[in-house]
């Protein structure tokens, strides 16, 4: 016994009467071809065959510690309940009951491989207690695997860019569903019976026979190119597919599975990719149980509209086509027009014209729209402006046309600022010779007006934070924040859309950039006087625009109501650093001059190099200071005493000279500790030869300079 008559039991309990004796019949009438055999004992083993049945089934068959582990089938019973299936029970019953799974290892002999017809080498282990029974199955596994593997290679070489894929479209008119269907081949073609095997063939690059001409290894190369991008279409769609079914409740296996494994159900994004991957090409569609071939194309489908004169005196629009000869399809993304063999996608702009006129008559059942001739103004001032290349006139007079069409809309503007220094605007429009005011409700205009233009051009001064003036019928904008955006950006915009007009008043307010012509600089008293009296900003607002520049505001608004302009401005930057580096108050600067220390003269000095296009007029003094502190000059004019020269480092000669140079224009300076200079010797010796001065008054006087110096290095006391 092969296997344990308790496992039998079972899968006969499981597949039922009915399957168990489908099952025997198959066995008796050799429909079973056991592939490939696992055998450890009755308890333990696996199979897998291929099954005749109306189709060749796949089965496996895993049994471990005598519990079935797994058990599949590629027919559509195993799939509706997911049990024993009669091909899975036959593929046992043969196992079970054919002599030759029950000796010795079959060999690949001439009888054997006709018997098997196209089976591959066929091992079965030896069921005895044998030393080795568990290494002979390793053995036969990679063994089956590797001769399979060479004839998978061989087959994929001679089918290489040859198998095609082609669509088959199914529109159902009353859903509104559209289902997609798929067939494979080269020569003869083969429907893809489910779509989620395929994907599982694809991804372990399966050998498969769909027919008796058509077998082939599943990989993306075999296929052609053009079949490539649909190839891509399918494995998407039945990759969800498969887990929408094998992750969906066990409820699923009495009422069916979630999804339909034979065709895919486009959703509107899946009708946007299947254009993408059709476009350009035939394929087979079937609508109302008609099969046709229809053409994917961007074109835009010829839509046209009939507008003509009746006989009670109304004017009525219709489709020149019939309206329900027209499919609309709704992709995500886009729209598609279905007609005359065509599945047209819609332009956003075709969208937006033609197809909504189109629709509105189908969603009111209509095939035609009838209104007066009151009416004919709106027509073409808000409905022919969309679809003018669409509208063909019938049985209506130039001179009617004429008399309903709205002229070119010109909308002029007048702007000024009134006492609160408010921005404000009159607006006119103007149709031909006539004008009027469109804020005046009670002013009667005889004339066809553009309704669309005159909304749009109104939309644009509320957009730019116009308020409506109900006392002076005009446009009113208070807000300074808006005023200084209308005046840098927003009335360039104004200038293209509309006519504008402003008056005197206007131009005095705009924004402006600060101005300075020229600086003098001096030195006298030794202070720094610092003339700033050609800048031309008023003193008496200088504090407060710094104010404004120090919070980064973009602007400031003078009393006269014009604007500075804060943002990159070299001239205030020049002031709010030289009041921060310098602890200066604006109060000062409002008589134009200011008054600083000389030791400043670096610092302004550098801030000076930044004025670009202003005139600097420095005087001798201030020139030979700024001179006089140059690296270079130090090392010519100052000489460290030759004494020392031997004794000091470079940078301690830098530090001599540099406190030489303070000291000439009493500056006074500082040695920190991190200036890396020694200040131990060179304060000693910069304090002595400030000391040696003043030796005269002390006990020291008679000695020499250098003998003080010395004597100062060998006690720190001496110098104080």
């Amino acid at each position: 016994m092969l296997v344990s008559y308790e496992i039998l039991e079972d899968l006969y309990k499981d597949a039922g009467e009915g399957r168990k004796n489908r099952a025997i019949n198959y066995q008796k009438q050799g429909r079973v071809k056991i592939k490939n055999i696992e055998y450890e004992n009755e308890l333990n083993f696996s199979l897998s065959a291929n099954v005749i049945g109306n189709e060749v089934y796949k089965t496996y068959i895993s049994i471990k510690e005598g519990l079935v582990e797994d058990i599949t089938c590629t027919c559509e019973d195993y799939y509706n309940h997911y049990g024993v299936c009669k091909h899975t029970l036959a593929t046992v019953l043969e196992f079970v009951n054919n002599p030759q799974y029950s000796g010795e290892i079959v060999e690949n002999t001439k009888e054997n491989k006709e018997k098997n017809e196209n089976d591959s080498l066929l091992l079965n282990i030896k069921t005895g207690n044998e030393k080795f029974n568990s290494f002979k199955q390793i053995v036969n596994s990679f063994y089956q695997e590797e001769v399979e593997g060479i004839s998978d290679e061989e087959d994929e070489i001679k089918q290489k860019g040859t198998i095609k894929i082609e669509p088959v479209i199914y529109y159902e008119k009353f859903s509104g569903d559209i289902k997609v269907e798929f067939k494979i081949g080269n020569k003869k073609m083969y429907k893809i019976k489910n779509l989620a095997e395929f994907y599982t063939r694809m991804l372990n690059k399966e050998n498969y026979k769909y027919g008796q001409k058509l077998e082939f290894i599943h990989t993306r190369e075999v296929f052609t190119e053009e079949s490539k991008p649909l190839l891509d279409f399918i494995l998407k769609y039945a990759e969800i597919i498969k887990f929408a079914n094998s992750n969906s409740n066990s409820n699923f296996r009495y009422y069916g599975k979630a999804l339909n494994e034979t065709n895919i159900l486009l959703s509107n994004t899946g009708i946007d990719d299947l254009f993408q991957v059709l476009k350009g090409k035939e394929v087979e569609f079937n609508k109302d149980y008609t099969n046709q071939k229809i053409e994917f194309t961007e074109e835009e489908p010829k839509l046209d509209f009939i507008l003509k004169k009746n006989s009670s005196g109304n004017f009525v629009i219709y489709p020149e086509k019939e309206i329900y000869e027209m499919t609309i399809l709704k992709g995500k993304t886009y729209k598609y027009i279905l007609v005359d063999k065509k599945i047209y996608r819609c332009s956003k702009e075709f969208e937006r014209t033609s197809l909504k006129l189109l629709e509105l008559f189908r969603k009111n059942y209509v095939t035609e729209i009838e209104f007066g001739e009151k009416e004919l103004t709106e027509f073409f001032s808000v409905v022919a402006p969309k679809v003018k290349n669409a509208i063909k006139m019938e049985g209506i007079s130039e001179e009617e046309i004429k008399k309903h069409k709205p002229q070119e809309l010109i909308v002029k503007t007048y702007f000024d600022f009134d006492k609160n220094d408010y921005l404000v605007v009159d607006v006119k429009f103007c149709y031909g010779e006539k004008e009027f005011n469109p804020l005046n409700e009670k002013e009667k205009v005889d004339v066809p007006r553009n309704i669309i233009k005159e909304t749009k051009a109104l939309n644009i001064f509320r957009k730019t934070g116009f308020m409506f003036d109900v006392k002076n019928l005009r446009f009113i904008l208070p807000d300074n924040d808006k005023i200084y955006e209308f005046l840098t950006e927003d009335i360039n915009f104004y200038m293209q859309k509309f006519e504008v007009m402003v008056t005197e008043n206007f131009k005095k307010k705009q924004i402006r950039n600060t101005k300075m012509t020229g600086i003098g600089v001096r030195v006298e008293n030794d202070l720094l006087s610092i003339d700033l009296s050609k800048i031309d900003i008023d003193p008496s607002e200088l504090e407060d625009i710094m104010e404004k520049y120090s919070l980064k505001k973009k602007y400031y608004r003078l009393k006269d109501g014009s604007f500075i302009n804060l943002e990159d401005n070299k001239e205030i930057e020049f002031l709010d650093k030289l009041s921060s580096g310098m602890g200066v108050n604006y109060k000062e600067i409002e008589n134009g001059e200011l008054r600083l220390p000389v030791n400043r003269t670096l610092y302004l000095n550098q801030l000076l190099k930044a004025l670009k296009g202003t005139e600097i007029i420095k005087n001798q003094e201030y020139r030979e200071i700024v001179n006089g502190l140059n690296k270079e000059q130090l090392e010519e004019e100052i000489k460290v005493p030759e004494n020392l020269n031997n004794v000091l480092r470079y940078y301690q000669k830098t530090g001599y000279r540099w406190l030489k140079t303070l000291d000439k224009y009493k500056f006074g300076g500082i040695l920190a500790d991190d200036m890396g200079l020694r200040k131990n010797n060179t304060n000693v010796i910069s304090n002595s030869i400030l000391c040696w001065k003043r030796r005269k008054k002390s006990k020291y006087s008679g000695i020499t300079k250098f003998t003080y110096i010395k004597l100062a290095k060998r006690s720190k006391k001496i110098h104080k």
